[in-house]
């Protein structure tokens, strides 16, 4: 795993060596991993432990007070979910794999290669993140209430399997992971996303691209944009959508009616966190979190070969499966209720008087445009209403 993912919780590098924390702490910004504390003192590390949450320690084993081979083992009887990376002189590498045995999560030999180092931290802010995820998820499904009701207030539901829906996005959204929506046209895949991004609480914008019918050419412009002089008519530099979703989310909705080449950028862009505009040979970096949408099959797709097997388990990786209306009919009277409301103060109409046989009719059809194609009924009927009791 090579994409640089800057955690939630910070990471804690202890060494007695200034210079080398410093070099460490360098390494890890130029790689957008910023969120970083260093300690120099041994002594401090349990406490400082004690007083908040980290994703992972990085722990220097050669330290004067108390070595990194005696706190290695209070660090994991007080704090067992901790992902430990240990680091070691290339002379010692023998008490490295001894604290492997112990419980450490991987070990660095100096001097350390950058991208070793990246890569062990990265695998350790990975687990870091899915066991952290693992407990929210948890706790958040033994919970009778949501704990971000506002975040859904625009998905107007009574269904306990969308209340559900909605305690798995709680739990997944403050991870750095991509997710997938799936659900059949209508059902409300853009407001999934635009609740996972409120709840993630990213301070960037949500940035959204339909990327159905768009050309490998127009979707690499669109998404990294280009320098001046990339191609004819590029007179200016322009930004991509993936830039303007820095510290943000990017939402691409259709992701199964993107091409085999465009697949192969998006996967590059998952993996490495890096993309380059068009026109440029330097590499920019990207932390925007990706989600994505579609109402196809793409599992059958992959199978198929028309979708790229490496980037569907990629993107499977958190899943939220939207169910069609006609699978929860509970929510037609209070969904016909808010459209009446809406498409009365829409087109500045009185809410008319509805018939008792509307619900019953309504509620007996199943719907194949979902709440997109219910909206529409009730605003048509709405805007051809003069008096009297509505008809549809």
């Amino acid at each position: 795993m090579s994409l640089s993912l800057n955690p939630i919780k910070p990471i804690l590098l202890v060494d007695d060596e200034e210079h080398f924390l410093s070099s460490a702490e360098l390494v890890l910004n130029s790689n957008r991993i910023t969120n970083v504390e260093t300690c120099t003192d041994s002594t401090k590390v349990l406490e400082l432990l004690k007083s908040k949450e980290y994703s992972l320690v990085a722990l220097d084993l050669n330290m004067p007070k108390i070595s990194g081979i005696e706190l290695l083992p209070k660090i994991l009887e007080n704090f067992p979910e901790m992902p430990v990376i240990v680091i070691t002189a290339i002379n010692d590498v023998e008490n490295a794999v001894e604290c492997m045995k112990l419980g450490a999560f991987d070990y660095l030999v100096k001097p350390i290669d950058d991208e070793r180092l990246i890569s062990s931290l990265n695998r350790g802010i990975y687990f870091a993140s899915v066991r952290n995820e693992n407990i929210r998820l948890r706790e958040t499904l033994f919970k009778d209430k949501l704990e971000y009701p506002a975040a859904f207030s625009k998905i107007i539901t009574n269904s306990s399997k969308m209340h559900s829906i909605f305690k798995y996005i709680e739990a997944i959204s403050k991870t750095n992971l991509p997710i997938l929506i799936t659900g059949e046209t209508g059902v409300g895949k853009e407001l999934v996303a635009n609740a996972i991004h409120k709840i993630s609480g990213r301070e960037g914008e949500l940035v959204s691209l339909n990327v159905a019918g768009v050309d490998d050419n127009l979707f690499s412009d669109t998404l990294f944009g280009h320098k001046k002089g990339a191609f004819t008519g590029a007179d200016k530099e322009r930004r991509g959508l993936i830039e303007q979703a820095e510290n943000g989310s990017l939402f691409l909705d259709e992701i199964g009616d993107l091409s085999i080449e465009s697949q192969v950028k998006l996967l590059r862009l998952l993996q490495d966190g890096k993309y380059y505009p068009l026109g440029s040979d330097v590499a920019k970096l990207s932390n925007a979190r990706i989600i994505v949408a579609t109402h196809k099959d793409l599992d059958k797709m992959k199978n198929d070969d028309t979708f790229r097997k490496d980037l569907y388990y990629r993107l499977q990786t958190h899943h939220v499966n939207i169910p069609p209306l006609r699978e929860r009919k509970e929510d037609i009277p209070i969904l016909i209720s808010h459209f009446l409301n809406t498409a009365s103060s829409a087109l500045n109409k009185k809410r008319p008087a509805s018939p008792k046989e509307l619900y019953t009719s309504l509620t007996n059809y199943s719907f194949p445009g979902n709440v997109r194609e219910l909206e529409g009924i009730i605003f048509d009927a709405v805007s051809r209403h003069i008096s009297g009791i509505l008809s549809i």
